[in-house]
């Protein structure tokens, strides 16, 4: 402990905040920059807060782990892993919002799923090894295509073609049996106007919980034509995924006791756990396909148009401990014994789904004004449906894939928006940014919930009909004082509809309202020779955000509300200093404080003495109070030694106290955590083989024992059978473990 506060102390004494500096691919590339145009990303100009990332700095820690972890050390950036070891199901918070509050785009893009709003990065496993660059906004951000930025967008841009030809292996190997494998080639030029790339990737992990298995592939295509004025590109890529369920936490007990385990799967018999069913599994296929379009029609006048489409199809199947068999459509299990109206069963829960549309931005760069008008149209539709394929000692006919249940949801989302920049004086610019965004939502069919209240009992039809009209404008300046200094501040309005699930989760009459956030950022930036330091300061204010609050529908399941009020505020802190051409030092950190005025919690109630459920709920009222999953402080220290072929990289996070919900109780909050991952790695050459990169990633390398996830279970307890009586706050809360000190060695060859 007192390792780490000195650590953490030191960090704190140099906190201001820097951009890495750019770095030069390993094999040449086309020069696009003339031509592509991205209307989504900001410039050095632009008054927001963001961070670009290398595919040189992606690589460097390239060798098995998804994106949000190789995305860790960018500010206000937190992430987690369900089976403990960064592979599998992963996903990323920025200033303490989710990934449904998240926008993600490649090449402008949406690539948030258009119902549940988060990505799966599983779906298109490796696809790091296929990026140019990323950039991190925080924030509103600059206007997207896709779901609303509420905390912030990351924006990718698939790898350039190189100007000459190329092929790439490389492997990984190491604890938990995680592996990785991959083909990289390219053909270089072809005739002056033609070229094509392609990568196929493999990802295996057995996880560091129990079972937590993954099983990934993927692959990556391009081919491009270009002129002189004109670049066309038809690109693909996509995966697919074989997981084995860790999607429930474990209680603290475990923690102590036995954190590997993983009670996905149980199979119960009195009570008792007796087995795991073996195909407790996640699969999932998801192809994309996009056609890109760079038109440079003058010096001040460029175009990209993307047509785009997604084709996902997937299931998951899960075995479930007696269950009302009324709920899936079949009858009642009859023996000599008597009647069973439940009986343990699998179920297979699936989804089809189609996403395609088109994008747009048109781009004027002048002497004063830099200006885009851009926007998108898309169409998305998904088919949900679900399925039993075996139930214990069942003793009526059991149709082949016997459906119970099926709803269809459907999304048309347009937006237009113009955003540029004036330059008022040399030094002073004004951004403006206006956008416009309609989004028609409709779900149709049952839902897979039971209807208990209804009259005669049935599933829960699904009948919604919503329509949203957004206008988010955004503004400010930046002053570029000298060549060193630089200020800048904004004012941005983002608007978010509901998730898919705020809808089916919800009351089944009553339906949740968007979501409205107002967001102010100033920041002031210092660059030098060797050192670049900068401050970002911001608050957002939120109108209606769907949070959890305990509150549960009419058949008992948690559902998330609207609450008025609520606030983020912080700075966010970074600096970089160059010591020598092959040493230097990164740090960052965000302090800030996260609350919702006047909140009420909702907890379920039970006897004391018998754990009997006797009434609904209790209502809490704790006035204002921290958001859930919304730590005070995180710190990130980078330290690169890069000497004659020879790479260090030492990775530091501090992620302070985290509650699982909105009672702010330490009962029901993730610890305080400081993880240091180490990065070793030598280049050289050999006759006929360009290069070759040896090296070990040594993950949480002081062994620290954490949890990145988790989610509460508090209930009222009322003594003696009455509610009259003062209740209790009892909490039983679940966590997600992370791996201890563990490791992957990697080699890669570049012909």
């Amino acid at each position: 402990m007192k390792k780490t506060l000195l650590t953490v102390a030191t960090m704190m004494a140099t906190l201001i905040a820097a951009a890495q500096p750019a770095a030069t691919d390993t094999v040449p590339a086309i020069a696009l920059s003339e031509l592509e145009v991205l209307g989504t990303r900001a410039s050095e100009s632009t008054p927001v807060a963001y961070t670009n990332v290398t595919a040189k700095q992606l690589a460097a820690e390239n060798h098995g782990l998804d994106i949000p972890f190789l995305l860790t050390m960018t500010p206000s950036v937190i992430t987690t892993s369900d089976a403990g070891a960064g592979v599998g199901y992963t996903s990323m918070r920025v200033r303490g919002t989710d990934a449904t509050r998240i926008n993600i785009t490649v090449n402008d893009i949406p690539q948030n799923d258009a119902e549940s709003h988060s990505i799966y990065w599983v779906n298109t496993p490796d696809f790091a090894s296929s990026v140019r660059d990323i950039q991190v906004q925080r924030g509103a951000g600059t206007s997207t295509n896709g779901s609303g930025a509420f905390g912030g967008s990351v924006n990718i841009r698939t790898q350039s073609f190189s100007r000459d030809p190329y092929a790439e292996v490389s492997g990984s190997y190491g604890s938990f049996n995680t592996n990785k494998e991959n083909l990289r080639v390219g053909s270089g030029m072809l005739g002056d106007h033609w070229a094509f790339e392609a990568r196929i990737s493999h990802i295996g992990s057995d996880g560091y919980r129990d079972r937590a298995s993954s099983e990934l592939a993927s692959y990556f295509g391009q081919v491009g034509y270009f002129n002189d004025h004109t670049s066309l590109r038809l690109i693909t890529y996509g995966g697919k995924e074989d997981t084995y369920h860790a999607w429930d936490g474990i209680s603290r007990d475990d923690l102590r006791d036995n954190r590997t385990y993983n009670p996905n799967g149980e199979i119960k018999h009195d009570g008792k756990v007796t087995g795991f069913y073996k195909d407790q599994k996640d699969i999932y296929r998801q192809t994309h396909y996009q056609l890109i379009l760079n038109q440079t029609f003058n010096p001040l006048l460029k175009l990209n148009v993307a047509l785009h489409y997604t084709d996902g199809f997937g299931y998951y199947q899960e075995y479930k401990n007696a269950r009302t068999l009324k709920e899936y459509a079949l009858e009642p299990v009859v023996t000599p014994e008597g009647t069973s109206k439940k009986a343990s069963l699998v179920r297979k829960k699936c989804v089809d789904s189609d996403f395609g549309g088109a994008v747009f931005s048109l781009q004027y760069s002048g002497d004063r004004l830099a200006a885009t008008l851009g926007g998108g149209i898309n169409r998305y539709s998904n088919e949900h449906y679900g399925q039993v394929i075996w139930v214990e000692n069942y003793t009526s006919v059991l149709a082949p894939d016997h459906e119970y249940y099926r709803n269809n949801g459907r999304k048309t989302d347009y937006n237009i928006y113009v955003k540029g920049n004036y330059m008022i004086t040399s030094a002073l610019s004004a951004y403006a940014d206006l956008q416009f965004r309609h989004i028609s939502y409709r779900i149709t069919g049952n839902n897979d919930k039971w209807d208990w209240t209804a009259s005669p009992e049935h599933l829960q039809v699904l009948n919604i009909d919503e329509p949203f009209n957004f206008f988010n404008p955004k503004a400010g300046l930046n002053w570029q004082i000298d060549a060193r200094n630089r200020l800048y501040a904004s004012f941005a309005v983002a608007q978010k509809e509901p998730t898919r699930n705020n809808y089916t989760d919800g009351l089944f009459l009553e339906h949740p309202t968007s979501e409205k956030l107002y967001d102010w950022e100033a920041g002031y930036e210092f660059r030098s020779g060797n050192f670049a330091a900068g401050a970002n300061f911001y608050y957002m204010k939120y109108k209606d955000q769907l949070v959890l609050n305990g509150k549960i529908n009419e058949i008992g399941e948690l559902m998330a509300e609207n609450v008025p009020d609520s606030y983020r505020m912080g700075v966010e802190l970074m600096a970089g200093y160059r010591f020598t051409d092959w040493l230097r030092w990164d740090v960052n950190a965000t302090l800030s404080r996260n609350r919702i005025k006047d909140y009420v919690g909702y907890v379920s109630d039970y006897d004391a003495d018998t754990w009997d459920d006797m009434w609904t709920q209790t209502a809490v009222e704790t006035g204002s109070t921290t958001i859930a999953f919304s730590p005070s402080l995180t710190m990130g220290s980078m330290i690169t030694l890069d000497y004659k072929g020879f790479t260090a990289i030492l990775q530091s996070q501090y992620v302070s106290r985290q509650y699982l919900d909105n009672f702010e109780r330490k009962e029901d909050s993730l610890d305080p955590y400081f993880v240091n991952n180490l990065e070793l790695a030598y280049t050289f050459t050999l006759p006929h083989i360009r290069s070759i990169t040896v090296g070990a990633s040594i993950y949480n390398l002081f062994n620290e024992k954490y949890e990145t996830n988790g989610y509460s279970q508090t209930c009222a307890l009322y003594p003696g059978g009455t509610k009259d009586a003062k209740y209790t706050l009892y909490s039983d809360p679940r966590f997600y473990p992370m791996a201890g000190i563990n490791a992957l060695g990697h080699v890669t060859f570049r012909f």
